[in-house]
């Protein structure tokens, strides 16, 4: 059973599936679904239309650079049958399949730190402008917080004018 790649949105076709195209050049270009056709016909660029998988790729949306994808890659010789060489194969399975969906989390969580960063901001932001709308004994805590912060700051600063005037 032979997987081919559609040529617009990179995902795979499977054997009855899908449309085929053929230049005149005899390029053949083969598309999972009418929605790749129709956007190959219109002349789109992939690496511009942003649910193909180029695009993903281009602006770092997708973990494409990873030797753990070496793996999979398609390989065309084939191979002479290893019964250790197999038990090792099988055995590194789950081994790289774990390494791999580590990778990913660390690389989504990394995605996601420019965002957070920016809904602090923001939440401080509107709880600067909006201070008056929470209750008297939070903003009370609050205050009295900051005042102790900024004693500790005023006497470690006392102790450093001190030295110098010495």
């Amino acid at each position: 059973m032979r997987l081919e790649k559609c040529w617009f949105c990179s995902s795979t076709i499977y054997p009855g599936h899908g449309i085929q195209f053929v230049r005149n050049d005899a390029k053949i270009f083969r598309f999972c679904r009418s929605k790749c056709h129709k956007n190959f016909k219109m002349k789109r660029n992939p690496r511009k239309v942003k649910w193909t998988k180029a695009y993903r790729q281009l602006h770092g949306k997708d973990m494409t650079k990873d030797t753990t994808f070496e793996f999979e890659r398609k390989r065309n010789r084939p191979e002479r049958y290893d019964r250790n060489l197999t038990e090792q194969t099988l055995k590194a399975i789950p081994l790289i399949t774990k390494i791999r969906h580590d990778r990913l989390e660390k690389h989504i969580s990394n995605r996601q730190k420019p965002g957070k960063r920016k809904e602090m901001e923001k939440d401080s932001k509107e709880l600067d402008q909006d201070i008056g709308m929470l209750p008297k004994k939070l903003i009370s805590n609050e205050l009295a917080a900051e005042k102790t912060k900024v004693k500790v700051k005023v006497v470690q600063q006392q102790t450093e004018d001190n030295a110098m005037e010495e």
